[in-house]
């Protein structure tokens, strides 16, 4: 038996020694969680209440949340994987998902606030026919949220069959199963308020986790970084070209323009993902979701600092073979580390992992609630309220749509995680970046900074994105005619690049102007100077 596997079986025995612990420190997290989405539940009096969570919360309190819903399955499994197997490059995830907050920040966090009252619908809508404009921007959160959801999925799957030493397909997928009852009821439940508070108990226990772990590895190597990165290097078997840009993007042009496309996917995301737009609207004013943005850089920032720290610690302490026996696209890198700090055969290793796995765990339960409130949201505010029944359902009637929206939304993303429980987190959650960046920013800024725009453009804009996003990743390696797809054994691949943003960025933005140059009707410049007064004074915000 090779070293790596026995690392992995030795892995799997001590979580299943300390099957227990790792059980009641699971168990511990969701009740603690369901207890404050009952507490919150009870708060939930109307849609205010349920969609923006009553506009109460403080600045440092959303920045909290925001940090919560946007340190992902992706970010803590996926960018430690990433940099334990590929070094330097694996370190790019990491720069571009802090990047794109800036994008966030000066062109989209005060206005959006300001002009919208539940949802990005809102915003297209007040300059813009209501009924074709919300239900395109329904069905855009909804596909979003779906692909974001996916990479949740497969991280919970993941994890926990590392942790429970379950090694069956079916064993996987009731995990996913689990994942997303827990999501129908933390949503359906709590609402806003609930997934605020999980959100923020979630970004406490991720730093925290993050923070010790970090402390732990710089221990090991005496604080200094040379020897960690130079031991990483030498223990990746790859020598110096691990510190150096190419190992994963550099090896011919065709990785090199995959990389540019992650790269703009990353950046101009994070502005068009629907479950942090809609953290803008808890806060009581423009002000306040400004600050927010700037508390969420701080936290976020740091996290990803500290990335570093586990992905090179993980490459240093863990022989690659070890990480992709665990896992063929290194997810589980941060729990092996925890276990291998620890000790592979302490009772302080166990501990260790168990604690750093629920940590992990609540992160994917917490960003899948965000998600799931996103996207139902957004069906029973913009598709069901304001088209099905043409603006005349009561608050009532809309918060019920929300909760089968829920349900409906979860029973998909439960189908659809059991076929991607083998891709990497933080690739999948490229693709939500790519498919967020082509259908909803170019319309958000056109609608908020172009006097033109019209109703045609901004349905070219968001169908022409998505469904050339969609299409592309659909005729990608990500999904056939690779070992790591989601369906390994066809290849009907004939797009080559994983990830779409390259081309279908542009293609929604141009799509927007063309729309509109191309459109015979009238752009409202009336209802455009009383949203520019609004999006940027605050005027006559809700």
């Amino acid at each position: 038996m090779s070293p790596a596997i026995t690392h992995v079986t030795l892995a799997a025995n001590e979580a299943s020694e300390h099957r227990t612990l790792i059980i009641v420190l699971f168990s511990l997290f969701v009740l603690a969680t369901l207890g404050i989405t009952v507490w919150a539940g009870r708060q939930t009096k109307d849609a205010a209440d349920f969609y923006a969570g009553g506009r109460q919360f403080s600045a440092f309190q959303n920045g909290l949340a925001v940090s919560g819903d946007y340190m992902s399955a992706a970010s803590f499994l996926g960018i430690a994987g990433a940099i334990a197997l590929f070094g330097y490059d694996g370190f790019l995830y990491s720069i571009g998902f802090l990047v794109a907050w800036l994008v966030a920040l000066l062109l989209v966090a005060e206005p959006l606030r300001n002009s919208g009252r539940y949802t990005m619908g809102d915003v297209l809508a007040y300059r813009m026919r209501q009924r074709p404009v919300r239900t395109a921007a329904g069905t855009s959160t909804i596909v979003v949220s779906i692909f974001y959801l996916l990479a949740q999925m497969a991280g919970a799957g993941v994890l926990v069959s590392l942790l429970l030493g379950i090694t069956s397909d079916a064993g996987k997928i009731l995990i996913v199963a689990l994942v997303g009852v827990l999501m129908i009821v933390y949503v359906s439940i709590g609402g806003m308020k609930g997934t605020t508070w999980v959100q923020m108990v979630k970004a406490v226990l991720l730093i925290s986790g993050t923070i010790l772990i970090t402390f732990l590895v710089l221990l090991k190597f005496n604080f200094n970084i040379s020897d960690l990165l130079g031991k990483a290097a030498e223990n990746s078997g790859k020598g110096e070209a691990f510190l150096e840009p190419g190992l994963q993007y550099g090896a011919d042009n065709l990785t090199k323009l995959d990389f540019i496309s992650l790269g703009i996917a990353l950046v101009l995301g994070t502005a068009g993902l629907p479950h942090i737009l809609i953290r803008f609207y808890t806060v009581p004013n423009a002000k306040a979701a400004r600050k927010s943005v700037n508390w969420a850089i701080g936290i976020i920032g740091g996290f990803y600092l500290m990335t570093l720290a586990l992905g090179f610690g993980a490459a240093a302490l863990i022989s690659p073979e070890e990480i992709i026996e665990s896992n063929p696209s290194g997810n589980t890198a941060a729990p092996l580390l925890a276990l291998h700090i620890g000790g592979v055969d302490s009772a302080w290793g166990a501990i260790l992992l168990a604690t750093i796995s629920a940590v992990a765990f609540a992160t994917i339960l917490a960003v899948v609630a965000g998600l799931t409130l996103a996207s139902s949201s957004s069906f029973a505010h913009d598709i069901y309220a304001n088209v099905i029944r043409k603006g005349q359902a009561t608050d009532k009637e809309e918060m019920r749509a929300a909760r089968w929206a829920t349900v409906l939304i979860g029973i998909v993303s439960i189908a659809l995680g059991a076929l991607a429980r083998d891709l990497n987190v933080a690739g999948l959650v490229a693709l939500a970046f790519a498919v967020a960046a082509s259908a909803n920013l170019p319309t958000i800024l056109y609608s908020l900074f172009w006097k033109r725009f019209t109703t045609q453009g901004a349905l070219w804009s968001i169908y022409g994105g998505l469904i050339v996003a969609v299409g592309l990743v659909l005729f990608s390696p990500v999904v056939s005619g690779d070992p790591k797809a989601m369906f390994p054994d066809v290849d009907f691949a004939w797009f080559p690049l994983k990830n779409p943003g390259i081309i279908s960025i542009p293609f929604g933005f141009l799509m927007g102007w063309l729309g509109t140059v191309l459109s015979k009707e009238e752009p409202d410049v009336k209802k455009y100077a009383e949203l520019e007064v609004r999006s940027l004074t605050g005027t006559g915000a809700h």
